[in-house]
């Protein structure tokens, strides 16, 4: 037992050094204190790792095996996701829940959108985490696959104003801020949205992603219905090219040029902006309505929904709806037998989905700053689990 506390320890600490030096090349200087934070999440899941570990010695010296809690009979598993950040606390949260109450191990790396999708496309993860739906070109790319909405969230426009304590926005002054067209805080159009403001006569100072990731899709997807510029100039996608600005990596790269650069604005998820406290704008929605972000506001966003889940509720016209809100999913193959997978890992998989999608997990959504799903899209997306097969036979009876 010595040896096996003294490995943990040096195991332990290998994991905090490689994680602090990819998280200190990944995110520049300027957001290190973001580091600190971080750090405390995952020395909880060092811990949380090492007890299981523990936990399966110990049953493993007695000759027995563990049972999932799922009533089937079937052995623990471990999974493994990587995805979009923008969903990260909800993630954290859930699987973390899961795993106590089913005995799976769980683990999930922010790794972005597009991330996701190639670890699933490589067929080295079980599941995918993007805020951006598959399009039909990128589906004909890989083997079919089901796409699980969890919950809802929006993207928020960030400021930093000194002595502006709120801000109005439409979209398509947004758009020319961000493709140049609009330099200036004390610009006209910008002073008709905020007649109560007293604007400064200083340069804009725009911040955006240089990773891949959904929440720039999601941003750029509005942009594209509200400005015919920024449609036939800049498009969408989970990259963009930004003509002005200064680009970061993830929200805390966004958020850390926001905080530290004084007439500066960016867009980021709205869970970070809010977990931070950072100054979020009004956005003028389809029905001229100046709406503030909040769980509220996202849920009135949503609209009806495919059967494939697939659709983008951005622009949505609806009284009180936040106009840049979304789902975001996790992304399963529809054939479960893949990469040597086992049919136990396999019905892991759609507890999990399940669980997720669940009454009880749904009503904690907004305590880590996001939406319930609507009822429309659970019942669609239980549906669409039992379509899910391992060797060609259904999963869930």
């Amino acid at each position: 037992m010595r040896n096996f506390a003294a490995g943990n320890q040096m195991l332990q600490k290998r994991m905090v050094r490689s994680t602090d030096e990819s998280l200190i090349k990944g995110i520049s200087h300027k957001n290190i204190f973001h580091i600190i934070t971080i750090k405390r999440n995952i020395m909880r899941k060092i811990y949380l790792t090492l007890a299981s570990a523990f936990m399966a010695l110990a049953i493993t010296a007695c000759g027995g095996k563990q049972t999932a809690g799922d009533g089937s009979g079937r052995e623990t598993v471990e999974m493994s996701g990587a995805g979009a950040t923008f969903p990260l606390p909800f993630y954290t949260m859930t699987f973390e829940s899961y795993s106590e109450k089913y005995g799976d191990m769980v683990s999930y790396g922010g790794i972005g959108s597009g991330g996701g999708i190639r670890n699933l496309k490589d067929e080295i993860v079980d599941f995918a985490g993007t805020d951006a739906y598959l399009t039909d070109e990128e589906m004909k790319e890989m083997k079919e696959v089901v796409h699980i909405p969890t919950c809802m969230g929006a993207v928020v426009i960030a400021y930093n104003l000194p002595d502006v304590k709120e801000l109005n926005l439409s979209g398509e002054v947004i758009a020319d801020i961000f493709c140049g067209k609009i330099t200036k805080w004390d610009d006209q159009r910008l002073k008709e949205l905020n007649p109560q403001a007293s604007l400064p006569a200083k340069d804009i100072i725009t911040a955006y992603r240089s990773d891949g990731s959904g929440t720039t899709f999601i941003f750029s997807d509005y942009l594209c219905k509200v400005s015919e510029n920024w449609k036939n100039t800049y498009g969408s996608g989970k990259t963009v090219d930004f003509p002005v600005g200064q680009a970061a990596k993830g929200n805390p790269g966004v958020a850390g040029i926001i905080a530290q650069t004084p007439y500066s604005i960016g867009y980021m998820g709205s869970e970070y902006a809010f977990a931070q406290k950072i100054p979020s704008a009004n956005v003028m929605n389809r029905r001229g309505e100046l709406i503030k972000p909040s769980t509220e506001s996202i849920s009135a966003a949503a609209g009806d929904i495919p059967q494939d889940t697939r659709c983008s509720i951005t622009d949505a016209d609806a009284a009180g709806a936040y106009p840049i809100s979304c789902f975001t999913w996790l992304v399963i193959y529809k054939e479960q037998h893949y990469a040597d997978r086992s049919q136990a890992q396999a019905k892991a998989t759609l507890d999990l989905m399940q669980y997720v999608l669940s009454d009880s997990i749904q009503q904690t959504t907004a305590t880590v700053h996001y939406a319930p799903l609507p009822e429309q899209a659970v019942n669609i997306s239980l549906q669409n689990l039992k379509q899910v097969t391992y060797d060609g036979q259904p999963i869930l009876k």
